[in-house]
């Protein structure tokens, strides 16, 4: 067989693994075009590799792409650098293509936009460990070598990274429903641009207080009363588009992830069944200190 044709067959064998690379490195990372690279690191790294002696290549393949996905997160300050680009019939990762805005919509739909932003969270092994064992049920022996650690230390990792994913609630099970119930309206009403549902969900004297850098020029910091607070929701409704239900410092909330990456987020208060207050969270160094996970299924 040529050089051609060895290259076609690599092309072929890589094609049938090549989606479920691109998950678990999506869920990795966090971004549909750094996932793409990873895979493309992968192929690279397949072209380069005599594989005729691996009885298990979908886990071989994983093996590489985690431990490419890991040095990105590592390294997340300068991972905008190209990554190898050799020249020649394996430079191309078969199917690749840019992803276009409605592609990285249905994938961060597919994770979900409130456990992207709550990944993010976490450090790059706890995150590797977490995604490989939870999601994708690799064991823990074959994750230990990609995060260099033991099984027993790797298993930690991984049961701390649960922990955060599902946060603590600081609210008993039923009220905590009520409460997700009533943030889930709120969120409904909004992406509609319902000022009917909203005026409902929102207690009379509401107030809504926002960081500056949530808002549009000249926007007041603090508005009070139901209809000003759903008026001004109906205009910003865009942001809802990329909005989730999460548990921010441990009550239900909202967090707002274009692209799965956190903006904003708000903590709200419900009482008697209605939003009595929320504040809009912008600040960069705020929005790291909330401690943001799953709402409880």
């Amino acid at each position: 067989m040529d050089e051609r044709h060895e290259a076609d067959g690599l092309a072929d064998l890589f094609e049938t693994h090549r989606g479920r690379l691109r998950a678990v490195a999506y869920r990795m990372l966090g971004s549909a075009t750094e996932a793409d690279d990873a895979v493309q690191e992968t192929w690279l790294r397949l072209g380069r590799t005599d594989v005729t002696g691996v009885e298990n290549l979908p886990g071989w393949l994983t093996t590489v792409v985690s431990r490419v996905c890991l040095d990105m997160l590592r390294t997340r300050a300068s991972r905008r650098e190209a990554f190898l680009s050799d020249e020649g019939a394996l430079d191309r990762v078969p199917g690749r293509t840019t992803p276009t805005p409605e592609e990285e919509a249905v994938l961060v739909e597919s994770v979900g936009r409130a456990l992207l932003v709550v990944l993010d969270t976490l450090g790059p092994a706890e995150r590797v460990a977490f995604v490989l064992h939870d999601t994708f049920a690799v064991p823990f022996d074959r994750i230990a070598p990609i995060v260099e650690r033991s099984t027993v230390a790797t298993k930690k990792l991984a049961s701390r990274a649960r922990h955060k994913v599902r946060g603590t609630p600081a609210l008993p099970g039923a009220e905590l429903a009520r409460h997700r119930d009533v943030v889930e309206a709120f969120l409904s009403a909004a992406r509609g641009g319902d000022l009917t549902a909203l005026l409902a969900v929102l207690a009379p004297d509401v107030v809504r207080r926002a960081e500056a850098a949530a808002l549009p020029a000249r926007t007041p910091p603090e508005i009070r009363g139901a209809d000003a607070v759903a008026r001004e929701t109906v205009v910003l409704a865009r942001n809802a588009r990329f909005a989730a239900p999460a548990l921010v410092n441990g009550r239900p909330g909202l967090v707002v992830a274009p692209h799965g990456r956190l903006r904003l987020a708000l903590t709200v208060t419900v009482e008697s069944g209605r939003v009595t207050a929320y504040e809009v969270i912008a600040t960069p160094s705020r929005l790291r200190a909330l401690d943001l996970a799953l709402l409880p299924d």
